[in-house]
């Protein structure tokens, strides 16, 4: 068998697969990167090979590696672009700690990597070797820099000649690298090639000269392939566990599209913003085929405008956004919420303020979704955690705005907006979409906003019904929907907006607690920190540890019971992905210190200390961080409770 290679060093000599055995890693789970400059085709080679992995019975958690510039030059570090696949025999939650495997098409996106410690100290590189030899002296010179930088590390690096080995197919290497990367990975994972020859068909099926657009990449596939049998000295084998049960493979994007047509949605009104546009993508292709309608529009305003009067009018409609986006409806969101015009606004998070990290996730517009309209403006936020959950998150939010004649705002996020997961196909219900509007006279002495004076809730009248006419106005009203400023009608009014959202909390369920129903620390999360978070707190509990978690869906109005839960703990904390003070930094007092969002909300409703750790790295939270924070928190209890 070749020897492990040293960093730099040429690949190990060719094996004869027919007299010498790979060597073959069994793991229950293992992480793969692939990395490149942008438009080198990274993330549709990772994109091909999660999904096949999937279909094939693994679980997988994707993680999309996406430069802030939108075409950076290529070879430098910060451009670094690709995906990142965690496959394990059992469902995958998150993105895991660092990577074993990493097909790097340059040196360059490989030190990114490498920098931000990504990798396992005993990671395998396969990494294109053209730069060594390269005509131009700075590129030679750049190799050389970065592979001393790399020898500081325990890594294998593998040489592959992937320009040569791709220009024996095609003239321009940097259209197929990519799928020559999926041929290794294809070899090294054991993957079914016919069924990676199908997704490859299936991706490049909208292509012109579809048929030879597939079979060039199809000859790359089986080129890598090759080289890998004859080359490669190891495997990897993630034992799988196909399931009889239906599943589908998609992003928490997609997820959100679906789940809008699956619950009646008839319009999507959005201005194009990273990382929620492909949720309009998605919508684009089939939304018309379900008898829906997507409006582009002119800017963020006018996409809520424009749903809002369609809500109004009888349709069901949402929009689409991120952070920058939401505080440019707050106007709108405001109307929604005084008229009573059902709306459910998607959120796909990203990091600020401003600007911030367009491609980077974070969860820092909770506060701003729940409190960022001028007045008093309750309403709904929930947030789901896991791609299914986005799906559901959609048919839920609709019924809400709907029965409580409301804004639901939906938080996503760039984890889940990008990742992908497999999870059982639903099954379709006539329940989850909306009835038509009721067009039948109304009756007589009703008001268009005769509240209920237990619920708060009032019937909706929809333009065009008998004995239904009447002025929508933003300003203070009454039953009638008549502008009045007197201060029994305004506090009036204020209570019933206010009552409803009562009402929904009433019928919610108090959250399940993931472990031991007191203890030491409970860790509390939202969002795509779950996955992480449930991971990090198993790995603490076997080491015997007095940890448990739970998760919050509601943020607006938050669920049931929490006071309760949180007084069977001695310490509570969250764990998010938006900034807090270091309690320890100069300057920083537990009078201005400033806290996770989550934590400073929950400290508000429960009057329990809620403490936080809170990193915004522009990255998904790791459960090894969250491991070492619990170790730091909690005592390894014995038998006997010592």
């Amino acid at each position: 068998m070749a020897t492990k290679s040293e960093i730099g060093q040429a690949p190990p000599a060719a094996t004869d697969p027919g007299t010498e055995a790979p060597d073959v890693l069994s793991t229950p789970l293992h992480t793969v990167e692939i990395v490149s400059d942008p438009g080198e085709g990274a993330q549709t080679c990772g994109q091909i090979f999660a999904s096949v992995t999937a279909k094939m019975g693994n679980g997988i958690w994707t993680v999309e590696i996406i430069p802030a510039e939108i075409q950076p030059p290529p070879r430098i570090p910060a451009g670094a672009s690709g995906n990142r696949i965690r496959v394990g025999t059992n469902a995958v939650t998150n993105w895991g700690d660092r990577t074993n495997l990493v097909v790097a098409f340059n040196e360059q996106v490989l030190l990114a990597r490498h920098r931000v410690g990504a990798l396992e100290d005993d990671a395998t590189i396969l990494l294109e070797n053209r730069w060594a030899t390269h005509d131009d002296p700075a590129i030679r010179q750049e190799w050389t820099a970065a592979m001393k930088e790399l020898a500081e590390s325990s890594y294998r690096i593998v040489e592959v000649p992937m320009e040569v080995e791709c220009l024996e197919v095609i003239e321009d290497p940097r259209r197929g690298k990519n799928m020559f990367a999926l041929g290794l990975l294809t070899r090294v994972y054991d993957l079914d090639r016919e069924v990676i020859s199908a997704q490859i068909d299936h991706v490049f099926r909208k292509k012109q000269n579809r048929e030879e657009i597939v079979q060039r990449n199809v000859d790359l596939l089986d080129r890598g392939i090759a080289w890998a049998q004859e080359h490669l000295d190891f495997r990897v084998d993630v034992p799988r566990r196909p399931t009889e049960t239906p599943q589908v493979v998609m992003n928490g994007n997609q997820a959100l599209a679906l789940g809008a047509i699956a619950s009646g949605m008839e319009l999507a009104a959005m201005y194009p913003i990273t990382p929620a546009t492909s949720v309009s993508h998605q919508l684009g292709d089939i939304f018309e085929r379900f008898g829906g309608v997507l409006h582009q529009a002119e800017d963020e305003i006018a996409a809520a405008g424009v749903a809002i009067g369609a809500s109004y009018a009888g349709k069901v409609a949402f929009t689409i956004t991120s952070g920058p986006g939401l505080a440019l409806k707050t106007e709108f969101l405001g109307l929604a919420v005084m008229t009573e015009i059902p709306l459910v606004v998607i959120d796909v998070q990203r990091g600020g303020p401003s600007t911030g990290l367009p491609t980077k996730v974070e969860q820092s517009d909770l506060l701003a979704a729940i409190f960022g309209q001028p007045g008093d403006a309750p309403h709904v936020v929930l947030a789901p955690a896991t791609i299914e959950e986005c799906f559901h998150a959609t048919v839920t939010a609709r019924r809400i705005a709907e029965t409580f004649r409301t804004v639901v705002i939906v938080l996503s996020d760039a984890n889940l907006a990008t990742g992908v997961q497999p999870f059982p196909r639903p099954e379709l219900d006539a329940s989850w979409q909306s009835t038509p509007a009721d067009q039948s006279p109304v009756r007589a002495g009703r008001g268009p906003y005769d509240w209920d004076p237990r619920t708060g809730l009032s019937e909706r009248f929809v333009p065009g019904r008998p004995g239904g006419m009447h002025t929508v106005t933003g300003l203070a009203h009454d039953e009638w929907s008549k502008v009045a400023y007197s201060t029994d009608i305004n506090q009036r009014a204020s209570e019933m907006r206010s009552r409803k959202i009562a009402v929904l909390q009433q019928t919610l369920q108090p959250p399940v607690v993931n472990g031991d129903e007191s203890g030491e620390l409970l860790i509390v999360g939202w969002g795509s920190t779950k996955g992480a978070i449930e991971e990090a707190v198993d790995r603490a509990r076997s080491e015997g540890r007095s940890v448990s978690s739970l998760h919050l869906t509601f943020l607006s109005p938050l669920e049931p019971g929490l006071r309760d839960i949180f007084r069977r703990f001695g310490k509570v904390m969250t764990v998010e992905i938006n900034y807090s003070d270091n309690s320890r930094a100069p300057f920083i007092t537990q009078e201005n210190r400033r806290r996770g969002q989550l934590s400073w909300l929950l400290r508000a409703h429960t009057l329990v200390d809620v403490d936080c750790w809170t990193r915004v790295l522009g990255e998904p939270i790791r459960p090894g961080a969250i491991h070492e924070v619990i170790r730091d928190h909690t005592r390894v209890l014995t038998d006997t409770g010592g």
